[in-house]
């Protein structure tokens, strides 16, 4: 196995692991950003969803353009205990669409000729 193929072998292994295995760790609470849009708010949960009580800027949100795909929420079509294989799938799809690009975009070099550096 060559040095560059190995490095990206690794490189896959710990995004593969990083994404499926330390993604359960994450926490389960909202971000800074949800955290501060609901300051001066109260959350009741009802049978329908979540109630906002109070003043603050989250009772103005709405759902992102986003909210029904099969990832949103970083799950699997909204299932519980699915972050670890939304995290592997979007390491994958990330390297397919990376890997795919740098093969469009690569310099190649004419036929016949050698790269710079290698007279």
């Amino acid at each position: 196995m060559s040095g560059r193929r190995g490095f990206l072998l690794g490189f896959l292994l710990v995004a593969l692991l990083v994404a499926g295995g330390l993604s359960s760790f994450a926490s389960s609470s909202p971000d800074g950003l949800d955290t501060v849009a609901l300051h001066g708010c109260q959350v009741t949960r009802t049978g329908t969803g979540e109630q906002l009580d109070g003043t603050c800027i989250a009772q103005n949100a709405g759902e992102h353009a986003t909210a029904g795909s099969p990832l949103a929420d970083y799950s699997v079509a909204g299932g519980e205990g699915t972050v670890g294989i939304a995290g592997i799938i979007g390491v994958l799809v990330t390297l397919v669409l990376a890997g795919g690009l740098f093969q469009v975009l690569r310099r190649r070099a004419p036929t016949g000729s050698t790269p710079p550096g290698d007279d």
